[in-house]
């Protein structure tokens, strides 16, 4: 039952299952059961963007909204907790704090919602949320997605701003996931600047701590580095990730930040595509993997926290038969 729910599967009673090997008094209850995990997250507003992701405002059943995105490409970003303790300078999640952890079975609801829409192959937990900071949970998550869920290991992606408990905890899963690690800069006071509440790891350190990982998975690790216009898109940084990443097995990806307009504290903007893509060139002539990213869903309030900043008091959980 738990593996047809994960997989987006209804209990089909025509067809017969390793369920009908129950006991018939567990077999009636699992209707029940089912109905249950289904109302553990319902959509409360569907965004469509033009680039074929569409960004979900999902209500949790206490009336708490998290941000669920689907991807183009069949890949879901999910969100592990309602706000975030980090503080990221550029993040409306981040404005917000953090109010509570999201559970393993509500974040892997977010996967269930997703495959009611489409196809699901990759899970990114990149959406609101630490998840280093939800870290039991996650893993938690990560494992049923992994083992029942039909997601391939290397498509499930931990996104952490740099955790030292990510990098002892994941390699002793049995579902060790990819890792995505942001960067944003290689200069250690700037990075403690804007991402004020992170653990306090040189960005040097990080990326041996990731290349370590790497070479034990045999994932590369993927940098992530939200662009910022005047602050992190110089030729000094240019050459500080050459210096970091150049022979290391890793991706950069480079993100252009998404605007926020209206909002006080949010002033910055992003590069000009072709300054973009000239430092992508740029890192690839200096031998490192770079990857310019399209951010999905810049006509839907693509941003992280956005949407669910946009919305004017909690939804109540649609009444139960």
């Amino acid at each position: 039952m738990l593996r047809a729910w994960v997989q987006g599967r209804s209990l089909d009673t025509k067809r017969r299952r390793a369920e009908d090997f129950l006991p018939l008094a567990v077999r009636n209850e699992l209707p029940g059961l089912f109905d249950e995990l289904n109302a553990l997250a319902w959509v409360h507003s569907e965004h469509a963007g033009e680039d074929g992701s569409a960004r979900l405002l999902v209500a949790l059943a206490d009336g708490q909204t998290v941000e669920t995105v689907l991807l183009p490409r069949d890949g879901v970003c999910v969100s592990t907790q309602v706000g975030c303790a980090v503080g990221c300078v550029f993040c409306m999640t981040g404005r917000a704090g953090l109010l509570r952890q999201v559970s393993s079975a509500e974040i892997v609801a977010q996967v269930v919602l997703a495959r009611s829409r489409r196809a699901v192959k990759k899970v990114v937990f990149m959406g609101m949320g630490e998840p280093a900071h939800n870290l039991d949970n996650v893993l938690e998550a990560i494992e049923l997605l992994g083992v029942e869920g039909g997601i391939g290991h290397k498509n499930l992606v931990f996104s952490t701003v740099g955790d030292r408990r990510v990098f002892e905890r994941l390699p002793l899963m049995y579902v060790k996931p990819a890792l995505a690690l942001s960067l944003h800069t290689t200069d250690h006071a700037l990075r403690r600047r804007l991402l004020p509440k992170a653990p306090d790891i040189a960005p040097a350190e990080l990326v041996e701590l990731g290349e370590a990982y790497a070479r034990r998975t045999g994932y590369p690790i993927q940098y992530q580095w939200t662009l910022l216009e005047g602050i992190n898109d110089s030729e000094a940084e240019l050459d500080g990730i050459a210096q970091l990443l150049a022979g290391k097995y890793a991706v950069m990806n480079l993100i252009p930040y998404n605007s926020v307009e209206g909002v006080d504290g949010f002033d910055f903007r992003r590069p000009s595509w072709e300054r973009a893509a000239a430092m992508a060139r740029s890192l690839h002539r200096r031998g490192v993997l770079t990857k310019l990213r399209h951010s999905a869903g810049q006509d839907v309030e693509g941003g992280c926290g956005q949407l669910r900043a946009r919305v004017v008091g909690m939804p109540q959980a649609p009444e139960r038969d």
